[in-house]
This record gives C-alpha cells, structure tokens and sequence, in this order.
C-alpha cells in the first residue's frame, strides 16, 4: 500500500497525542503501479503481422530523415543503412535488430531512494502534465506562466500521494529567458521536492547541463552507473528527426539515462487517418528513433513512445479521449511489447478550455486506456487542460486523486483467504448485514479506495458548507496543499552547488528570449 513519506506528530501522551495525531500533515507517497489486471489487446496475429511488415517496409522504402545531422548520418552508413541527401533507408530486420539492445526494465532513482521508480514490465509510473506556455486557475484565469508558478507545480507534484514522478517542463516560465529557463526548472525539481524528475531537451547545451547538474545531486559515479532522469525526445512526424532533438538523445544516451522517444500524432494532420496505418507510422517511427539510440550507445535505456489524438475535421483542432486514439494507444502498446520496450502513452488528455464536465469525460477515457494499454510512463498524468496549452492547478489536484482509483483497479481481485470473505458470508447469512461483521471491521480502513477531493456527503451537510461544486473542492485542495507543504531534506553543500552551477551558467550568457 501507500508508503509514509513524511510526518509531523504533536507531543505529549494520551487524548492530547491521539488529537494531535489526528490533525497531523501527513504526506504519503505511494509506490509506482505494479499492474495484476491483464492488457487490453485490440490486435489478433495477423494484424501485428501486417503492421510489423508494413513498417518495416516504411523503413526500407521510404525511409525517414535525420535532418541537419551528418554525424548521424555517418552512423547510418555504418549500420548498413542506405543514406540518399539526409533521407536513410533501413533494410528490414536492421532497426529491429538494434532495439534489442534496450533493456525492457528501466530504474530510474531519485535522491529520496523510497521514490526510486521502475519503467517496465507490469509497472505504470505516472507523471505530470509537459510543456504548456499558459496557466489557469480559478482567481487568476488563463495567463503566461512564471517560475513561481512553475515552482507551485513542483510542490503540488510533490505532495501528491498518487503521483510518483515529478515530471520536466511542468508549464514555461516565460519570465526566464529560453536559454536560462532550464537552470531554473531543473533547481525547482532537485530542491522543492525528491521524486524523480526529467531532463532538459530544447537543446543539446541544456542537456548536457541536465546531466552536469544530476552528477552534483547524485555524485558523477553515481550517474556514470544508474539511470537519474528520463527525458522526452518528440519525433517530428511524419518521419523526421530534428537535430535539436536528437542531439539532446545522443548526450543522454551517451550519458546512460533515458530517453522517452515518441511520434507527436495528430491523426489526419500528421499521420494517416485510419487506426492501422498511423500504428504502422508509429511503429516505423519509434523503431528508427530508437535503434539511433542504440548506434549511439548500445544498452542506453529508452522507451517507446506513442502521443496520439485525431483532429477535428471541422476545426482542425485536436480531439482527445476518442475512440481511434484508444485503439491506436491499445495497439501501440502490443507493439511495444513485441519489441521488448518500456511503453509512453496517454495522460489525462482534454481538449476542454475550463476543468468541466468536457474535461472530466475526456480524461477519464484517456486515463484509464493508459492503464489498460500497459503504458509503462504516464506523462501528462494530472493538469493538463485546453489541448496542452494550459496548465490548470485545480485540475491538476482532481486528475492527481484520480490516478488513485488507477491503483486500486491495478491491484486487480485479491483472492486470498481474506479476500474471499468466507467468514463474512456465514457471519451475516440470510437477511443480515455486513457492518458489524468482524471481516468488516479488520478490513474497512482499507476496503475502498476514498477520494481525497470529492463530495459524497449528504444534500442538507453539502448545502450548509457552500454548496461547492468539483472545481471549488479542488481550489480548496490547491490551498492546503500548498499550506501543508514542507520542503523535503537536502545536503546544504549539495544545494549551494546547484545554486552555483546555475548562477555560473547564467552568467556565461546572454540573455534570448528566442
């Protein structure tokens, strides 16, 4: 169950302590989804067949480009590929037989050994929402985002019991210069909280720092030996890979920590509008994407990505929590296994401008096809609104308490002898009731999973304290999470040198806002 991260306790003894017990911050940290419900599968054997060659024929025929990137290039040469300007031709097997060097279980640590998390397997780690330029919450409405408020998500992120990662590019504090932000960001995730976190891709400079950075939190032997962050790597779709992006990917890959290489999908847009031939784009896409990292560095860990969404063929605008995206999600996932990765996919997707009804629909499908899909890393997990633009702090908190009823399903029927209940059916028997069964009573703190945002009290107890609906609840949350946060230990000297590693490399620069 739920692990206990953090505890303040009053002093004293009898009703005193049991009172202060009771009203005591309590910051519990739950350990990453291990899965004992089956995949959901939604492609038989002839279907991967047709897929998996299809793919391969992409590669061989029409090939995908590394644009700007001559060593890569080189590479490619000297795998076999047939290089045609920047346009390389794998032959079949080729790529495929390169992504089995990848280990199919990643480690990633995190300075707080309890939030060490695997990617792999049965496993689902969930982190949060990536990337947008704007925040929204209740007072303030939709703005450009700060650090502060970046540093806010850090310590909602941080707080959250079912969230086991601290994620990248949590919103853009457009108040940093581009080319300085990264320092900022990475400091906020090293030092506001201890859960893992990710690494800077907006160029290979950055990356570098990323890794620069990890060796003072972890120690340079230590990042020589473990995987510290993962990072996300978009493939410019269709079939394009930008030196930008694989730049940062060969300074990770060579540094030993992973890579999240993913298709960035808008089905009709940039991939075919049907379900088997945008698997089959993504397949040739990631294959390619991750065999490179593999001719970078043989054994460095990446994971398979698949960010998908159809669009709207009246408005051009992407649509979330669809049916096509749930099948491609479903079936980007065999495929992932078949090649033995660790999968990304899905998060808790919406195209809504406000944390509504729109949102909540288009969440709760895209959340839970995650889970079913075998979606190893979650990213996007909690406050992502309005297409990604928007980083919503109240939606954040609804979608962070939703990511605990994925825990409960994860832990599928216990059927152990407790779990059958056997006791309970003779206790009650014909026309009794279970409340005051001994069954009821060893078990009911932990029968149920409880909801740390919603309402289910009765109308009148509802209506007396405001009548406030889901969103109000979690302004509310917002709020006392932020009142009960504490910032986790770190060493003294470890914090000073991060601080002056970021003040150096700022200070080597000008200031871009490009």
């Amino acid at each position: 169950m739920a692990e206990l991260g953090a505890r303040r306790r009053g002093r004293g003894g009898g009703g005193a302590a049991r009172r202060a017990e009771r009203s005591a911050v309590r910051v519990e940290m739950a350990k990453f989804i291990e899965r004992r419900i089956p995949d959901f599968e939604v492609l038989d054997a002839e279907a991967i067949e047709v897929i998996e060659a299809n793919a391969e024929t992409v590669l061989a025929e029409i090939g995908v480009v590394f644009a700007e990137n001559p060593a890569a290039l080189e590479l490619w040469r000297g795998a076999g590929a047939e290089i045609d300007g920047e346009r390389v031709r794998i032959p079949r097997g080729l790529a495929r037989q390169l992504c089995s060097t990848a280990p199919g279980r990643i480690v990633q640590h995190a300075r707080n050994p309890e939030r060490t998390v695997e990617i792999g397997g049965r496993s689902l780690v969930c982190a949060p929402v990536y990337g947008p330029p704007f925040v929204r919450d209740a007072d303030g409405g939709r703005r450009y985002a700060t650090i502060e408020d970046f540093r806010t998500f850090v310590k909602l992120g941080y707080m959250s019991q079912w969230l086991h990662h601290s994620g990248g590019t949590l919103c853009e504090p457009t108040d940093i210069p581009v080319n300085k932000r990264h320092l900022d960001m990475l400091l906020a995730h090293m030092t506001l909280s201890d859960k893992p976190y990710m690494g800077s891709v907006t160029e290979p400079g950055r990356a570098q720092d990323s890794v620069e950075m990890s060796e003072i939190l972890f120690g340079k032997g230590f990042v020589a030996r473990n995987t510290v962050m993962t990072s996300l790597i978009n493939i410019n779709s269709p079939l394009t890979f930008d030196a930008t992006m694989m730049g940062a990917l060969e300074i990770y890959a060579r540094a030993g920590q992973a890579c999240i290489v993913s298709p960035f999908i808008v089905g009709g847009a940039m991939a075919p509008v049907s379900v088997a031939g945008t698997l089959t784009q993504v397949l040739a896409e990631t294959m390619a994407a991750v065999a490179y990292s593999q001719l970078v560095r043989a054994g460095a860990p990446v994971i398979m990505g698949a960010f998908v969404t159809s669009i709207d063929m009246n408005s051009g605008a992407p649509t979330f929590g669809t049916p096509e995206a749930a099948l491609i999600t479903y079936g980007a996932g065999q495929l992932a296994r078949r090649l033995g990765l660790p999968y990304r996919s899905a998060g808790a997707f919406c195209g809504s401008k406000l944390p509504d009804a729109q949102a909540a629909y288009e969440s709760a499908n895209s959340l839970n096809m995650g889970l079913l899909a075998g979606v190893n890393f979650m990213l996007h997990a909690c406050g992502w609104l309005e297409g990604g633009l928007v980083a919503d702090f109240e939606k954040f908190v609804m979608d962070a308490d939703q990511l605990g009823a994925l825990h409960g399903i994860a832990r599928g029927v216990d059927i152990s002898e407790n779990g059958q209940a056997m006791d309970a059916l003779r206790e009650a028997g014909p026309g009794g009731h279970y409340l005051g069964c001994a069954h009821t009573h060893a078990n009911f703190k932990d029968a149920f999973w409880r909801t740390q945002l919603l309402d289910y009290k009765p109308y009148e107890t509802w209506l007396e304290e405001g009548a406030r609906d889901t969103r109000a609840l979690a302004q509310a949350r917002v709020a006392k999470l932020l009142a009960d946060y504490e910032r986790p230990a770190i060493d003294p000297a470890i914090e000073e040198a991060l601080g002056a590693y970021v003040a150096k490399r700022k200070g080597s620069m000008s200031d871009a806002f490009g």
